[in-house]
Order: structure tokens, then C-alpha cells, then sequence
């Protein structure tokens, strides 16, 4: 999850899907954390970055994918669209919180408001408790 220096989230709009996302994906068999989270964002929006800190692991159960999810700042590049992205912007809390789905924008907020690692389980659209309950709205 990068941001700017307003605290804004960059955000791309996958070509497969259409949807609007942070950049991610799957890293290389052979690449560190690190170089997979440089390479994907600068696939996806042409941004070279810095990682800061991890902000949350999250577990899709119906898939069992497990993403782990960093803050990151821009250290470089021009941002734009790309083979994978068909748009890239920069998004406030607020435009996360209405125009992304529940469990991406779980990830960002958890970036933006948390101190500590978010540890957090979803179905690939809501949010789930540890008994596997979906979470209720205002709960965060």
C-alpha cells in the first residue's frame, strides 16, 4: 500500500476485472518478499517504491491465498496505466471506504489507522471473524 505525501493510497484499476485495487500479486518462485512488492508495483503502476513496514496478513479462505500487505513510499518512476493496469489514481481514505470492495479497503485503512500487524480472514468479499461469521459494518 503506497502513499503520498497528502496520505493519499495509490490505487490501480485491474484490466482483467475492472475493479479498483492497491497494487499486489504473486511473488516469483525465487524473489524475496520484498523484490516481489517492488516488482508488482512498478508492473502495475510504473512506480519504483520503498517498502516501510508490514501493516496486515490477510487469508482468503475460499482460495487460501495468504497476502501480506506493506506501507510503501515512491522513490521513483512516473505513475500511469500499464499492461496490467488499465488506470492508476490516488485515493483518499474516503474514496477507499466507497468505491473499493469490503476486503481491500480492510487492507488500506488497516494501513493507514493501525499501529500494530492487522491479522484478518475474508471469503474474497466480506470481512469474517475467527468463528467465520461475516463481520458486522461497524465493527472494523
Amino acid at each position: 500500500m503506497v502513499t503520498d505525501d497528502e496520505g493519499r493510497v495509490l490505487v490501480v484499476q485491474r484490466r482483467d476485472n475492472g475493479e479498483w485495487q492497491i497494487p499486489g500479486g504473486v511473488l516469483e518462485l525465487h524473489e524475496s518478499i520484498h523484490a516481489g512488492l517492488r516488482r508488482e508495483v512498478q508492473e502495475e503502476t510504473g512506480l519504483l517504491v520503498e517498502q516501510q513496514r508490514l501493516t496486515g496478513v490477510y487469508k482468503n479462505l475460499r482460495l487460501g491465498v495468504v497476502a501480506l500487505v506493506f506501507r510503501a513510499h515512491v522513490i521513483g518512476g512516473a505513475a500511469g496505466p500499464t499492461e496490467e493496469s488499465a488506470a492508476v489514481g490516488w485515493w483518499t481514505a474516503d474514496e477507499v471506504t466507497t468505491r473499493m470492495g469490503e476486503t481491500f479497503a480492510a487492507r488500506v485503512l488497516d494501513a493507514l489507522d493501525a499501529a500494530e500487524v492487522a491479522v484478518r480472514l475474508h471469503d474474497g468479499v466480506r470481512l469474517l471473524t475467527e468463528d467465520l461469521s461475516p463481520v458486522p459494518p461497524d465493527m472494523p
